[in-house]
């Protein structure tokens, strides 16, 4: 059947703050279903099988995400290659670029599942790894690393339906598969004590869920949305530009994952029950960051959708408008999340220690997530327009290398977790200049050039 136009927003028409709100809204409650698949996996083994479990659910995240950043960063080429064609209503190109999106997805998945399954326990005993949490570990993301093809065909298919102004129908897959996930998590722990294999496996069933919903409707859609499987192919036409967009975020996301491996294996050093606190605490703060993750994207298609349509007025706007939307909803979340700190990590593990340790990482984390915000809004503009080098060496500098070296050098002189989390907030606001900088000076004066030459091209036609 054919996709109803209800379901779509034309980004390029009416006002933009209502109309990000309206596309970011969905975006939100997506994301938070996404980072509920990890909250339900950890809080269910905190209450049902034990700290050590929890340890190991919680520490392995990290490295899950390091091997799959790079090719679902990928997804963002995407996103931008088809949302600038839908903008600028090339649809034989939107089809074709559709087709090698989900391609890439494939071929992106299988290649992370046998890397990850190959090397999962040696990352794991690189991280630091206590002997108490290892196996359990292992168990956990070798599962998981079944589910990376079904995780990269999700999220590169949510990225086309999201460049073609569709961000309800990803919430919409996900809940249900969010809502199998849980299920299966309360099945598999408490009746059949399966205790980290059974939130994997739920998990992993719910991705798959997941990713089948969004081909279906593609291959049940018509027009230039259309997906059909005969047809599944990497055009180098399009491979390169969704590459040339798209690596480069992820390698950003990579480069990130591993300074948070590393962080984590600073804290998996100061014992099970500090990681349980670190992990709970880390998650509760991911709702917080997906809020206003969600406008990082949205300002992404935003912009690139624009940029197709030759509506640079609001190109120019909307990162403005983005910002102020994050930073009061980073400080307005950050700062309830700190009040009801307690209650909410008591949630994840009842023990008062555990709570202890995860209130410290919240009490520097939450009060200045706005500023993760705003670092985000910059890149995802940058890399709407096309910039994608700047904000990933940027990025790599001020937060990977920063964070890396803050870690041995003045968390060596003073090992405290407080001194570890402080690296955070620092490095926010170092990329955040940076970023804005690498867009005042390059990408603003080419658009600016872009619109110029375009003003030109229609007063010689109009004469």
């Amino acid at each position: 059947m054919a996709k109803k136009t209800s379901e779509k927003l034309d980004l390029t028409q009416g006002k933009i703050l209502p109309n990000m709100i309206r596309f970011a809204l969905p975006l939100i409650a997506t994301s938070f279903l996404q980072i509920f698949y990890n909250a339900a996996d950890i809080a269910v083994v905190g209450r049902f099988a034990g700290t050590q479990a929890q340890a190991a659910v919680g520490s392995s995240g990290s490295l899950v995400t390091l091997f799959t950043m790079l090719f679902i960063g990928i997804s963002v080429g995407s996103n931008v290659v088809i949302a600038q064609f839908y903008g600028a209503k090339d649809h034989e190109k939107v089809s074709r670029a559709i087709h090698t999106s989900i391609s890439l997805a494939l071929i992106a998945g299988a290649a992370v599942m046998a890397v990850g399954l190959l090397s999962s326990r040696a990352m794991l005993q690189w991280m630091g790894s206590p002997d108490d949490v290892i196996d359990l570990a292992n168990l956990y993301v070798t599962i998981i690393f079944l589910g990376t093809p079904a995780s990269m065909v999700y999220n590169f298919g949510a990225s086309v339906l999201r460049a073609l102004g569709d961000s309800k129908r990803p919430l919409i897959y996900l809940g249900i598969s969010g809502a199998v996930n849980v299920i299966l998590n309360l099945i598999l722990v408490i009746v059949f004590h399966m205790s980290v294999a059974g939130v994997a496996i739920a998990t992993v069933v719910s991705q798959f869920l997941s990713a089948a919903f969004v081909i279906v409707h593609l291959v049940r859609s018509e027009g230039c949305m259309h997906l059909d499987i005969r047809k599944l192919r990497l055009e180098k036409e399009f491979v390169k530009p969704i590459v040339r967009v798209g690596l480069p975020s992820g390698i950003q996301s990579s480069m990130f994952a591993i300074s948070n491996t590393i962080i984590q294996s600073a804290v998996n050093a100061q014992g099970s029950i500090v990681m349980a606190g670190n992990s709970a605490a880390a998650n509760l703060e991911s709702f917080v960051h997906l809020a206003m993750s969600a406008f990082a994207t949205a300002i992404l298609t935003f912009a690139s959708t624009n940029r197709g349509a030759r509506r640079y007025d609001r190109v120019h706007s909307g990162p403005w408008v983005a910002m102020g939307i994050v930073t009061v909803l980073g400080l307005g979340t950050g700062l309830l999340a700190l009040i009801f700190g307690r209650f909410l990590l008591g949630l994840y593990n009842g023990d008062p220690q555990v709570i202890d340790w995860g209130m410290v990482r919240m009490g520097i984390m939450l009060p200045t997530y706005f500023l993760c915000g705003l670092m985000e809004i910059a890149s995802a503009q940058l890399r709407g327009l096309r910039y994608a080098i700047a904000p990933m060496l940027c990025s790599i500098t001020g937060v990977c290398g920063f964070r890396i070296v803050w870690i041995y050098t003045i968390f060596a002189a003073n090992p405290t977790m407080q001194t570890l989390y402080i690296s955070y907030p620092i490095s926010w606001v170092l990329v955040f200049i940076a970023h804005m900088t690498c867009y005042l000076v390059f990408a603003l004066p080419g658009i600016n050039r872009e619109e110029k030459a375009w003003l030109a091209q229609q007063a010689q036609a109009e004469n």
